[in-house]
């Protein structure tokens, strides 16, 4: 037999079958749990989340987009646990989300926080549901500079810029800004402030004098935001979830799925994490406005 006269060789072959057969069975587990609905079947409510700074917008979007073209999905809750962000991300997330509430109902559920961006995003949808401790509201826009000139002067370093335009290199850290920057920028904050107002308004159905009476930039709970109409109601994701399922139609238990999550390469995490993106902001000094809680910033628009 050939397993008595090549008994090595035999070996070798039977080895490397189970070894295939268990990379392939391995394989094959991996790619279905991490499906997102294809084997679960039945009417589903989507969970869409947004952790952390918004610092770009397709993360969020992209499910959303998904979730509003899968029949499956009748209904989707947006977990919001986020201090806000950039303005530009947090205006396309709230684009998305008006277009997807046209099709589908959408609610946002209130984590820990949802301040500043965080809330703005959560005013584009049907719903809202907070805990009672959550923190929210932060209505406002903020900017803030860092100037390294006094350091400079001691290590006797002279800067010399050459540019083409008064304001071009406002903000600059290597100078005192003007009095006409200063007005320049701080009618800029105003400006996308009222876009806050206006879209915060619009989303829920509130009058825009009610919305700018506490756009103020301050935080509010809860059971504040509640009071105040900014929120509807005061429950957990579990609630939200149910809403959502109710608001869509489905009858009996309501099963939710969440969006896959993208796993990061190191390279990529590296270059979003806090400390680059801190980092960055302090070397390059680009101008950044924000629909951000960030109550350790210089300056508050």
């Amino acid at each position: 037999m050939f397993s008595r006269r090549h008994p090595y060789l035999f070996f070798i072959l039977v080895f490397s079958s189970v070894s295939a057969a268990f990379i392939l069975g391995t394989s094959i587990l991996i790619v279905v749990s991490s499906m997102d609905s294809d084997l679960d079947f039945g009417e589903k409510v989507g969970v869409v989340e947004v952790s952390g700074v918004i610092s770009e917008s397709r993360e969020i979007i992209e499910p959303l987009n998904r979730f509003r073209k899968d029949e499956s999905i009748k209904a989707i809750v947006l977990r919001i646990n986020s201090p806000g962000g950039g303005v530009g991300p947090s205006q396309e997330i709230y684009r998305e989300i008006q277009k997807t509430i046209e099709k589908k109902k959408v609610i946002a559920s209130m984590g820990g926080i949802a301040a500043s961006g965080g809330y703005y995003i959560a005013s584009a949808t049907d719903g809202i549901v907070a805990s009672p401790g959550t923190i929210t509201g932060s209505i406002g826009v903020i900017m803030g500079f860092t100037n390294f000139q006094k350091l400079l002067e001691k290590v006797g370093l002279v800067p010399i810029v050459i540019k083409s335009g008064e304001f071009k290199d406002t903000g600059s850290p290597v100078r005192e800004m003007t009095k006409e920057e200063r007005e320049m920028l701080q009618g800029f904050v105003k400006r996308i402030h009222q876009q806050f107002v206006e879209d915060v308004a619009k989303g829920r159905k509130i009058d825009k004098h009610r919305v700018e009476a506490i756009a103020d930039g301050r935080i509010l709970t809860g059971e504040e935001a509640k009071a105040l109409g900014l929120v509807d109601r005061i429950g957990n994701l579990e609630d939200a979830v149910a809403w959502a399922g109710k608001l869509g139609g489905i009858e009996g238990e309501v099963k939710s799925i969440y969006a896959k999550e993208r796993k990061l390469s190191l390279l990529k995490y590296l270059m979003e994490s806090s400390i680059r993106s801190i980092m960055d902001q302090i070397i390059t000094q680009a101008p950044f406005a924000g629909y951000l809680y960030r109550p350790l910033a210089t300056e508050a628009g």
